[in-house]
């Protein structure tokens, strides 16, 4: 008997995902697969507050929340030392996480490694990674969907690309010079798009955007192309479909690529490593329409 089997009709799911951005939207897949297939769950996600937006609209999340709730099956599927905190206060009847999690020994119900559910033995994606927890609890295999973000309709504007030249870490982030180069060569609007600390000034000659994560799903929903580093913006212009070129340094693009959508993925040990002419190669092989 599966876990979920073991799931009474209509119990509450608490699943864990604080953070990140990207691994935010890398859940929603996860999310879909389950709710498709046992849809009298209702999902509660404990998620920071600034990363809660990316679940809003979505019909498999009944509710976000900052703290716990109660539940008869706690999901972690975070890892870090708050989440185990969050599992072990939980109380929950079953407590699911990843085996190779620290302290997994507070799990009633230990997931194997994804290689092992999915009978791989490749590195696999975050999607994949994240999936596989859903198919060991009992849904039955089949394709996993791409991310499920939901989006006011974006401001009616002249077709647009959307660039994302900021990143987590200095060694992510492409030179904001060769961004320049870039959105000055494009035949679509650049709009430069920023988190609220991330300075702005070299592109002030562009249309720029700091706004909330529920406006910055909207402006990137309406857009025709998304340019950026691997950051947690390029998995929400994967998420609507956007094209996409990501460019990767130091973080594995096979772990964390654009996840079923059009794109192109340049790597280069150092960023600096990726010319200009790179980049616009890319976004000509994307035959981006407009």
């Amino acid at each position: 008997m599966t876990l979920l089997d073991r799931l009474p009709p209509g119990s509450r799911i608490c699943l864990i995902r604080l953070r990140s951005l990207g691994d935010c939207v890398l859940t929603t897949p996860a999310l879909s697969l389950l709710k498709s297939h046992r849809p009298d769950l209702k999902i509660s996600v404990i998620v920071e507050p600034r990363f809660a937006a990316v679940f809003d609209g979505n019909p498999c999340v009944d509710e976000t929340r900052e703290a716990l709730t109660r539940s008869e099956l706690m999901l972690n599927l975070h890892g870090g030392t708050r989440s185990m905190v969050l599992t072990a206060l939980s109380r929950a009847r079953f407590r699911a996480g990843f085996a190779h999690h620290r302290y997994s020994f507070l799990y009633s119900d230990k997931i194997p490694t994804a290689q092992e559910i999915l009978g791989v033995d490749r590195p696999v994606h975050t999607a994949e990674h994240l999936a596989s927890a859903m198919f060991w609890m009992g849904v039955p295999r089949r394709e996993i969907p791409r991310a499920s973000l939901y989006a006011a309709p974006p401001q009616s504007r002249a077709p647009y690309a959307v660039i994302h030249p900021f990143a987590s870490a200095p060694e992510k982030a492409w030179p904001v010079e060769r961004f320049v180069e870039v959105a000055r060569s494009l035949s679509l609007e650049p709009v430069f798009l920023a988190g609220p600390s991330d300075d702005l000034t070299p592109f002030k000659e562009f249309h720029t955007s700091r706004e909330s994560l529920a406006t910055t799903k909207s402006l990137i929903s309406g857009a025709s192309l998304f340019i950026g580093n691997d950051s947690g913006p390029a998995h929400i212009a994967a998420a609507f479909g956007v094209p996409v070129v990501v460019l990767f340094g130091p973080s594995n693009p096979v772990t964390w690529a654009p996840w079923r959508t059009e794109a192109q993925v340049l790597t280069s040990p150092a960023m600096s490593g990726i010319a200009v002419r790179d980049v616009l190669d890319a976004v000509e092989a994307l035959k981006v329409r407009v």
